[in-house]
């Protein structure tokens, strides 16, 4: 579980799959879900675009 100041709590996964890396970010407070795909030797990079994503969907609603 991550916290972010402008959301507040973000749980986030990650499974990898052979040379990528899935990225899952989920708002606790609204069950909005998102997702990234990078390379597995990347993994902040792949949550930087996961909690980017979600911060986007969440703008959006």
């Amino acid at each position: 579980m991550t916290t972010d100041p402008e959301l507040g709590e973000i749980i986030v996964e990650f499974v990898r799959n052979g040379a990528y890396l899935k990225c899952s970010a989920i708002h606790t407070a609204t069950g909005v879900e998102v997702s990234a795909m990078g390379p597995a030797l990347e993994p902040r990079a792949v949550e930087r675009v996961a909690i980017a994503k979600l911060k986007r969907a969440l703008s959006q609603r």
